[in-house]
């Protein structure tokens, strides 16, 4: 599952990479997003896809016993899911200020502005 996952996440930055560098800024948002969604698998995928039981210590017990999911990686990822959806936020209303100034999303015609 492991080998399949990581073909997968390296199909997705090839996507989101690809899509970052073409010349239009919405292609680029998406590329951002699925950029952002590519590092998340990584995160779950290299803490180990296990499935197991909370890790929670009974009252009559001194230790975890058995499979126990790694709670780490869920909380880096739920993080980089809020921060990621902020920055795709604040680069859609990027994008909208500034095809309102510019009138095009090509990133070539808003480097010759001078506005």
């Amino acid at each position: 599952m492991e080998t399949v996952l990581a073909f997968a996440i390296g199909g997705l930055y090839a996507l989101g990479l690809y899509l970052m560098m073409r010349r239009s800024i919405v292609k680029l948002i998406i590329g951002l997003a699925i950029l952002a969604n590519a590092a998340n698998l990584l995160i779950f995928t290299s803490a180990g896809l296990t499935r197991g039981r909370t890790p929670m210590i009974g009252a009559q017990e001194t230790a975890v016993r058995g499979p126990v999911a790694d709670p780490l990686p869920q909380a880096l990822v739920l993080t980089a899911i809020v921060i990621g959806f902020a920055v795709l936020a604040f680069t859609a209303v990027l994008l909208k200020r500034a095809y309102q100034t510019v009138g095009a999303d090509d990133l070539d015609e808003m480097k010759a502005t001078d506005t």
